[in-house]
């Protein structure tokens, strides 16, 4: 069955509501609204007015490229208020023949998510890692096996109540209810990784513009996630102050010629760039701008190889580090990702769209394809997100909606 599904999400540096029409086996893009981020710093709100004004616009724009009028979506979060912890649930079954049911399982998942957390937290996923029956471990679907003693060890992602309700005070003030909420680089993982990457053991490195998103993935499952406090914005506003030239310059230059690895850079190529001062106009290096970069992206791998040692799974990722979000796409990355993490490295695009992919066939788009793909999986129960405009009259329109919620859906 064909199912409409929505995902916002909410960056630093650009705010993407895309909709897609999913089957199981399929998923179609119809419509992308992509505009620039304002009030959100480091992937957290801190103007609820502009991120607001933001998220309306991207949403807009989605209304008109789909047809659809968007009404509830899955929505994407970050920032370092983000945690996580692994937690353990056990539950008796006493079924007899029946064996372990969907009950049983979400008993469990209930009993590992009994943590103790502060009050100003909030749990945003619980991800079954593994489960055990009778002391039988490695089992990944346990419903139907005889069992009595069901253990399922759960990733419990958590962030800051605040944060969380002041992203969702955005989303909602725009008149579109929240179906969910949906950690970065869990999102991506969905879109850019494949199955034999996930149960092999891979990291995912997501870094956007103001946060570096990481998710480790083994046996099929998250197995620990964590946000660092760094991204592209922090790569322009080192050419920023470096080269003397105003942010968007930076970023222009950062884009255009940038590049991770200087030693491959002619000495004596020149590059112009709108400068502060009368002139306007300065003539600089390239060498020197790869340098600079390449001086910030050697510490951002630097904190995700940090991370996965901290993590205590560094030696079970044969299938590497998988780069996604718009800052990947920087040139040199991937070999300079390889030299540092000593891991095989590569660029994470989204896969096997149809639609409207030529709008997000890039590794900036990854968490929104993901948010599509996450809630495909998620929403079979949940109302749809959207209502497709027909033609017709304006009162024809709004009735023909009215109508079509008060009847019983005939699929359910």
């Amino acid at each position: 069955m064909e199912r409409t599904i929505v995902g916002i999400d909410v960056g630093t540096t650009k705010v993407c509501t895309v909709v897609g029409e999913a089957t199981e086996n399929e998923l179609k893009i119809v419509g992308v609204g992509v505009t620039p981020s304002r009030g959100i710093k480091k992937g957290v709100v801190v103007n609820v007015v502009d991120a607001a004004s933001a998220i309306k616009a991207s949403i807009e724009k989605a209304e008109r490229s789909s047809g659809y009028e968007i009404a509830r979506a899955f929505v994407s979060v970050t920032g370092g208020h983000v945690s996580a912890i692994n937690s353990r649930g056990v539950v008796g079954v006493n079924r007899g023949d029946r064996g372990i049911t969907a009950d049983d399982v979400g008993r469990a998942l209930d009993a590992a998510r009994a943590i103790a957390i502060p009050q100003d937290r909030e749990v945003l996923h619980v991800i079954p890692r593994g489960f055990s029956v009778d002391g039988q471990d490695g089992v990944k679907e346990p419903v139907g096996m005889i069992g009595f003693r069901l253990e399922v060890e759960a990733h419990i992602v958590t962030g800051q109540t605040s944060s969380i309700h002041n992203l969702m005070k955005c989303v909602e003030g725009c008149n579109v209810g929240v179906d969910g909420l949906v950690l970065d680089p869990i999102a991506s993982g969905e879109a850019v990784l494949s199955e034999n990457e996930k149960e092999m053991g891979v990291v995912l490195a997501d870094i956007g513009g103001g946060t570096t998103d990481v998710a480790i993935f083994i046996e099929g499952s998250v197995w620990h996630t964590t946000v660092l406090p760094v991204g592209g914005n922090h790569f322009t506003n080192d050419v920023a102050v470096g080269m003397r030239v105003p942010f968007e310059a930076a970023e222009q230059l950062k884009i255009e010629h940038g590049h991770a690895r200087h030693e491959t850079i002619d000495p004596t190529e020149v590059v112009q760039v709108k400068a502060f001062g009368d002139g306007g106009v300065a003539r600089v290096q390239r060498r020197d701008l790869a340098e600079i970069l390449e001086a910030r992206a050697e510490e951002t791998f630097q904190l995700i190889l940090q991370e996965i040692k901290r993590s205590g799974y560094d030696g079970l990722l044969p299938a590497g580090v998988v780069l996604t979000g718009g800052t990947s796409q920087l040139r040199g990355l991937r070999e300079l990702g390889r030299q540092v993490l000593g891991l095989p490295v590569r660029i994470g695009t989204p896969q096997n769209l149809q639609g409207l992919i030529d709008t997000v066939d890039s590794p900036a788009y990854a968490t929104s394809v993901g948010l599509l793909l996450w809630g495909r999986d998620q929403s079979g129960s949940q109302p749809p997100p959207v209502r497709k405009d027909k033609k017709g009259s304006e009162w024809g329109d709004r009735f023909g909606g009215f109508f079509k919620t008060l009847l019983p859906d005939r699929n359910g």
